[in-house]
């Protein structure tokens, strides 16, 4: 346009510069063709090969396939709940004195079963739960919530995520469960169940995660079908006593479906052989070294009063009413025995094994319960 102006003379018009194209100037002739070339190819004898026409793919207003949900990995996290073991500020329902009774200035502990004193601030003040959501999981599903509660000397990163493998061991599983693991007493040599040990304190601390599970799971429309969902306890050595307290007065009912305890029966014999006897549509499993060995031996007997059927092996599923007590052989220990019991990753097989029962994840009418006082 420069050049065409610079040389143009005053008496020049648009149209005299710019003559409107015909229609031979803008439409190939007959001897002319619109397909590209395409670059030449050698083909297997010399000829030439011919590039096959692209795909193309007809518009369409109706959708070619269901909508899914983009791919998910494993979701662990750690999340502080109000409804958690601790702190806790009550009594502790074996003395009915206050659960923090001991003070030095400011501080304020609690002297344990075996006279060690624990500080409220190093011991009791964690409020966190290990929560997680297995990449697999599915909220349209049946499923469970396992609340798993450590043994004494633990903390939730080091011991139940990464040494007992208590995550992993769910989502190997491939069971549509998830885990809540509410952190007790931090790296101590104390059972103490806390916000446990209160009418309605497992209702309230499930409750409470839903909404967190939810979130976690990626859908906060999925907290309904968490607030419903079954539950199913595991209590590894010194989690019996938040296990058994939870059974007694957690305010969960026939939701409730399964206990299973890992070398965990050091006491509170009654709460768990009244649960099994009140409580016929969940199972009872029990696996112990000699640690527990006499406190297994009396609960069995204290069933079989009862005329409660016991079995001594787990070769097939898990019903409604199944009792079993696993003795373990010597060589297996205690530290060990959540990733090494009678199997390699004892949750992972109990988990199998209760799925094979659909009516153990089926969602629970709120019948009353003995366990709702």
């Amino acid at each position: 346009m420069l050049a065409a102006n610079a040389h143009a003379s005053s008496g020049d018009t648009f149209e005299d510069r710019f003559p409107t194209p015909t229609f031979k100037e803008r439409f190939p002739t007959t001897s002319e063709s619109l397909v590209p070339r395409q670059p030449a190819a050698s083909a297997p004898g010399g000829r030439t090969a011919r590039s096959a026409p692209a795909p193309y793919r007809v518009a369409s207003l109706a959708p070619t396939v269901p909508y899914q949900r983009p791919p998910r990995e494993d979701q662990t996290m750690l999340v502080g709940l109000k409804s958690s073991a601790f702190p806790y500020l009550g009594t502790n329902p074996r003395t009915d004195e206050p659960f923090l009774n001991i003070s030095k200035g400011d501080r304020r502990g609690h002297r344990s079963y075996g006279g060690r004193v624990y500080w409220q601030d190093q011991t009791y003040n964690d409020n966190r739960v290990l929560m997680h959501v297995p990449e697999n999981f599915d909220v349209r599903k049946p499923g469970v919530i396992v609340v798993f509660f450590h043994g004494n000397g633990a903390t939730l990163e080091r011991d139940v995520r990464d040494r007992q493998l208590v995550p992993q061991q769910i989502s190997e599983s491939g069971v549509n469960a998830v885990l809540l693991a509410p952190q007790l007493a931090v790296d101590a040599a104390d059972s103490s169940a806390g916000k446990f040990w209160q009418p309605g304190g497992l209702k309230r601390f499930v409750n409470e995660s839903a909404d967190h599970l939810a979130r976690l799971y990626g859908d906060p429309r999925a907290a309904r079908a968490f607030a419903d969902m079954p539950v199913i306890i595991v209590g590894y050595s010194g989690g019996f006593m938040p296990a058994a307290w939870s059974l007694e007065v957690g305010g969960l009912g026939n939701r409730v479906r399964g206990v299973f305890l890992l070398d965990a029966v050091y006491g509170e014999l009654d709460k768990f052989a009244s649960w099994i006897v009140s409580n016929r549509s969940g199972f009872f499993v029990s696996a112990y070294t000699r640690s527990t060995r006499r406190h297994e031996h009396e609960l069995m007997a204290m069933l079989k009063e009862k005329g409660i059927a016991i079995s001594d092996d787990m070769d097939g599923p898990l019903r409604p009413g199944s009792v079993v007590f696993l003795e373990t052989p010597e060589g297996v220990t205690h530290r060990d025995y959540v990733t090494r019991a009678w199997t390699e990753n004892p949750v992972k097989d109990v988990l199998v094994k209760m799925a094979a029962t659909p009516a153990l994840t089926r969602v629970a009418t709120n019948s009353p319960s003995h366990a709702d006082r």
